[in-house]
C-alpha cells in the first residue's frame, strides 16, 4: 500500500515534523561513508531518496561534490528547501520508483533514511540499478521499537505503557510500519524480489543492528545523534510525528488534544507510574534506546 500520510503534508506539517524528529548518530553516517570508501566508492554525487525535510542529506552532502534529495511530498520538499537554503543541496519532488531527474550511472552513494518501508522495492531496485554507478553503494536504515532506559523508576510499568500505545495503534499500522517494527527483516532485496533484479552484489550485503540480541549489535542508545532524553511534553510531540498516530488522529479528530487522545492516554499512564515511584513532576523524564538496522550493499561492475 502506497504511503499517503506524509505525501499530503503541507510545508507547515513538514516543519513540525523536522522540529520533533531526532537526527541519526554521526557514527551511523561514518559507517556508511567508510563502507562506501573501503569498497571502491567515489564521492561525486550522493542521493537521498525519501529525504523528508533533509535530515540525512544535510549530514552527508559535505563529503560529495553534488547532493540531491528526492521526496514525493511537495510540503516536505518545501520544508527541506527552507531549512537548507544555505547549502548546495538540490531538492526535487519525486517518488522512489521514479527517481526523477537522476541520470543513468550518476550516483555514487544512494541512501534511504527511515523511508524504504514506503517504497515499492522491486521498482525501486530496478531504477536504482540504472542510476547507481558501478561499485556505488546503497545504504538503507530505520529505527524501530523503543526501549525505556534501565535507570528509569518504574521502568517495566512504563515500558508496558509504551507497548500499549502500539497495541492501540494496531489498526492504523500499514505494512510499511510493520516492516519498521521488524527492522526490515522482510524488506525486499534485489535477490529476494519475485523477479530478482540484477546489478547488485549479494556478497557485499551487510546488516548492522542497534539495540537487539544480534551478534555485533550496538547499544540502542547509540543510534540517534544525542541521548534520547525527553520530558513528557516532548514525548507527546515526538510521537505526534509518527504516521500511525497521525492516522489515528485523522480518524478521531474530536479526541485530539483531549484526555482520550491516544498519546495522551499513554502519557497519563506514565505519569501515574512516576507518581507511584515518588518522582517529582519536574523530574518526570524518559530516556532509552531504539532498536535499529542499517543495510548496505554494492552495485556490481568495475
Amino acid at each position: 500500500m502506497a504511503e499517503k500520510t506524509f505525501r499530503s503534508f503541507s510545508k507547515e506539517d513538514g516543519a513540525k515534523y523536522a522540529l520533533y524528529r531526532f537526527n541519526y548518530s554521526p557514527n551511523l553516517y561514518q559507517m556508511v561513508l567508510d563502507y562506501h570508501k573501503s569498497s571502491g566508492g567515489q564521492f561525486d554525487t550522493v542521493l537521498d531518496v525519501g529525504c523528508g525535510p533533509g535530515i540525512a542529506i544535510a549530514n552527508l552532502y559535505t563529503h560529495f561534490t553534488h547532493a540531491i534529495g528526492l521526496e514525493p511530498s511537495q510540503g516536505m520538499i518545501d520544508t527541506a528547501r527552507a531549512i537548507h537554503s544555505d547549502t548546495p543541496i538540490t531538492f526535487v519532488v519525486s517518488s522512489a520508483e521514479e527517481l526523477a531527474t537522476i541520470a543513468p550511472a550518476s550516483v555514487d552513494l544512494l541512501v534511504a533514511a527511515t523511508a524504504a518501508h514506503w517504497f515499492d522495492m522491486p521498482k525501486f531496485w530496478a531504477r536504482a540499478a540504472e542510476v547507481v554507478k558501478p561499485r556505488g553503494t546503497v545504504a538503507i536504515w530505520c529505527g524501530g521499537p523503543v526501549s525505556v532506559g534501565e535507570g528509569i523508576p518504574g521502568r517495566e510499568a512504563i515500558q508496558a505503557a509504551v507497548d500499549r500505545l502500539d497495541e492501540r495503534l494496531d489498526d492504523y499500522m500499514l505494512p510499511g510500519n510493520r516492516l519498521v517494527r521488524d527492522l526490515y527483516v522482510d524488506l525486499v532485496l534485489p535477490w529476494t524480489a519475485e523477479n530478482p533484479i540484477e546489478g547488485f552484489d549479494k556478497e557485499s550485503f551487510t546488516r548492522q543492528e542497534w539495540g537487539t540480541d544480534a551478534e555485533g549489535s550496538l547499544p540502542g542508545t547509540e543510534y540517534m545523534a544525542v541521548k534520547m532524553a525527553l520530558d513528557l511534553d516532548g514525548l507527546e510531540k515526538v510521537l505526534g510525528t509518527a504516521s500511525p498516530v497521525i492516522r489515528w488522529r485523522e480518524a478521531h479528530p474530536e479526541l485530539v488534544g483531549t484526555e482520550e487522545d491516544v498519546v495522551r492516554r499513554m502519557r497519563r499512564e506514565i505519569e501515574a507510574v512516576f507518581r507511584d515511584e515518588g518522582v517529582d513532576e519536574k523530574d518526570q523524564k524518559l530516556d532509552g534506546g531504539i532498536a535499529a538496522t542499517l543495510l548496505m550493499l554494492k552495485r556490481t561492475g568495475a
